[in-house]
């Protein structure tokens, strides 16, 4: 259909006004006037003449963007009709305007999921500092955990974007020409990545925690830790990182997407985030790691991962 009629044509939008309050004297000017609004509109293809119903309570038109449903030019028609074009069209009278239809639902989606997803990524990364720092009183543990899951995250979104947006390598992956990226997409992997990379984070924390409170030296417990983690975090993610990529070969773009995003996220996780930077950041922080605030140290519940409740020797903390 698209190539025949257009790539619109997959994705039309149904404009509605609501006349209902207008009196019978005034609907054929309001009309008129609509008509007039809805010449000439940036991005719309075509836009069929406005047609009442049999009431004549009601005047419809269908709108056909120049681009596919989901690209950003159809977002900004969409926008633009509802906020700009429908009001000024009706401006004067006792009428009221909608955009409707399958593409219109999808930009009020977006729209939403967009407004919240920044709200969502905060209360989680939030909790989680919180957790983290509960269980190993170290206030820059905490802070570095939770710049760290972020950081794979953020990366993956990357390797996503640079495959279905900017095209990078996507024939190789069966991707032809520019995907726009599926709006409920960043949202189910982040809750997915989130999760895995802090259980990675976990459990290497975990050990390094465990030496540092046995040894009390900060260096040697990173080298013990990942001594002990390295191997068991590489063949975890070697098995996520697999199931993922089958994904990859889907002929479903969403799932393609989700595939290669999760992939490369766990991946990056596990190998630069968890075997590389973890490592040296907590080995530059030395036994600053381990600080907290002697008043937060009292606030806190005191959460043990290890089972046992010795405290780190020498604590660089509460006073």
């Amino acid at each position: 259909m698209s190539s025949a009629f257009g790539p619109g044509s997959n994705g039309p939008l149904t404009l509605v006004i609501d006349q209902s309050k207008v009196s019978s004297d005034d609907r054929s000017a309001l009309a008129d006037q609509a008509q007039k609004a809805l010449t000439g509109v940036p991005d719309a293809e075509v836009i069929t003449p406005l047609t009442a119903t049999s009431d004549g309570d009601v005047l419809t038109a269908t709108a056909y963007s120049v681009a596919a449903p989901q690209d950003g030019r159809t977002t900004s028609l969409t926008n633009r009709l509802t906020d700009d074009v429908l009001p000024q069209a009706v401006s004067g009278y006792d009428a009221s305007t909608y955009v409707t239809g399958t593409t219109a639902a999808q930009v009020d989606f977006l729209d939403i999921v967009s407004s919240r997803l920044p709200l969502i990524i905060a209360v989680v990364v939030g909790l989680a500092f919180l957790v983290i720092l509960a269980v190993f009183r170290g206030l820059l543990v905490a802070v570095k955990a939770a710049v760290l899951n972020v950081l794979s995250i953020a990366a993956s979104y990357g390797v996503v974007v640079a495959v279905f947006q900017w095209g990078w390598g996507g024939p190789a992956l069966g991707v032809s020409g520019e995907v726009p990226i599926e709006s409920y997409v960043p949202m189910m992997m982040f809750a997915i990545v989130f999760g895995l990379s802090m259980d990675y984070e976990i459990f290497l924390l975990s050990r390094i925690h465990e030496a540092w409170v046995r040894t009390g030296d900060p260096r040697a417990s990173v080298a013990h830790a990942l001594e002990i983690t390295a191997r068991v975090i590489t063949c975890a993610a070697l098995i996520m990182v697999s199931v993922f990529a089958a994904f990859v070969i889907s002929d479903n773009i969403v799932v393609k997407m989700l595939g290669l995003g999760l992939a490369a996220s766990v991946l990056i996780d596990a190998t630069v985030v968890r075997l590389l930077l973890v490592p040296a950041v907590m080995t530059l922080l030395g036994r600053a790691a381990w600080w907290i605030p002697g008043p937060l140290d009292r606030i806190l519940p005191h959460l043990d991962a290890e089972g046992s409740a010795h405290p780190p020797p020498e604590r660089a903390g509460a006073g």
